[in-house]
């Protein structure tokens, strides 16, 4: 609670804190009861006609108009620090960006156009970090034909919730029509504790870990139907790839997992389990061997990237240890 009953309200914010972190009070909402408040958290991203945009770390955009404020204050921008790793958004967004590497991209200033055939909006997007050296509008054009050319559709990757993330881009995008499809939490823990996690030992045992996914890997992950060259490309690329499978009944393991370690990270994705062999302890089993193999390697932290309507996946890294850092969002051009 940013306010308290005995504090005193003042509004001592102004447009020209657009682009700050800040805690407002409002009166009046639609259904409240009268003399009711309500507080809101997040970035200003707008400040226009009476009405001001704030946008909460999840990415939701709310509009309170300027006669209802009854308090507001600049609070600083950086949350309280999260459990895990400390880290940086720029440098989770680069080392996520060259897990999911694309088969062609292009500068775009700071931005960077990416496209894999269509395969993975992490791979076919925009990576939005910094200033793309034009007008917001001509830049957002410019991403539209060069997607175009190629058959797909336009996507931007955006970010909320951490100091450095793009909140007011966010804003923006969805003022000028373009519609956020997914929003990802992106999680990080210690990597060690991971390692260290509680699994049954024939389990553990049971783990495979191989360079490249075989035929019976790509028929476990559901991602894709018919897995193409430009799949696998995606799939394999990376600083330093490794593989894992725990074998099932017939030729399509019971469980899969992907982890790419890049210097002192290690990101774990593709971790996938045959219904029938579900809440049996096999994703942990493979997250922890990925771990131990990471470790290894010299990695140090972990990170992992679960989209927020997957409660079991969510509840599953509640319980590794894994906290959110930061949500990702793609909003598609319509």
């Amino acid at each position: 609670m940013e306010f308290t009953a005995g504090g005193r309200l003042e509004v001592q914010i102004t447009p020209s804190d657009v682009g700050k972190r800040v805690s407002v009070r409002r009166v009046g909402d639609p259904g409240s009861g009268a003399g009711s408040f309500t507080d809101t958290v997040g970035v200003l991203t707008s400040w226009d006609k009476g009405v001001l945009l704030i946008t909460r770390r999840t990415g939701e955009t709310v509009r309170i108009a300027e006669s209802s404020l009854v308090a507001g204050k600049v609070v600083p921008s950086a949350p309280a620090r999260r459990r895990g790793p400390a880290a940086g958004f720029d440098e989770l967004a680069r080392v996520q960006a060259r897990a999911w590497q694309p088969l062609e991209s292009e500068p775009l200033g700071e931005w960077t156009l990416r496209a894999a055939r269509g395969f993975t909006r992490r791979a076919n997007s925009v990576l939005a970090v910094g200033d793309p050296g034009l007008p917001l509008d001509d830049a957002l054009a410019r991403v539209r034909a060069w997607y175009g050319a190629r058959g797909l559709p336009a996507y931007v990757q955006a970010s909320t919730g951490a100091e450095g993330t793009q909140e007011r881009l966010c804003a923006a995008l969805e003022q000028r029509g373009w519609v956020r499809e997914v929003t990802t939490e992106v999680r990080i823990a210690g990597l060690a504790p991971v390692a260290d996690q509680a699994v049954g030992a024939d389990d553990l045992a049971s783990v495979t870990l191989a360079r490249v996914p075989d035929e019976a890997w790509l028929r476990r992950y559901q991602r894709v139907g018919e897995p193409g060259p430009h799949v696998r490309a995606v799939l394999t690329a990376g600083p330093s790839v490794w593989f894992a499978s725990i074998a099932g009944e017939g030729d399509v393991p019971a469980a899969i997992g992907r982890c790419v370690v890049d210097g002192r990270w290690a990101g774990f994705m593709a971790v996938e389990v045959d219904p029938a062999y579900r809440r049996r302890g096999l994703a942990k089993a493979v997250m922890v061997a990925l771990a131990a193999r990471a470790l290894e390697e010299g990695a140090s932290a972990a990170w992992l990237q679960v989209e927020s309507d997957n409660d079991a996946a969510r509840a599953l890294y509640d319980g590794m240890g894994f906290a959110v850092h930061h949500r990702y969002h793609h909003f598609r051009a319509v």
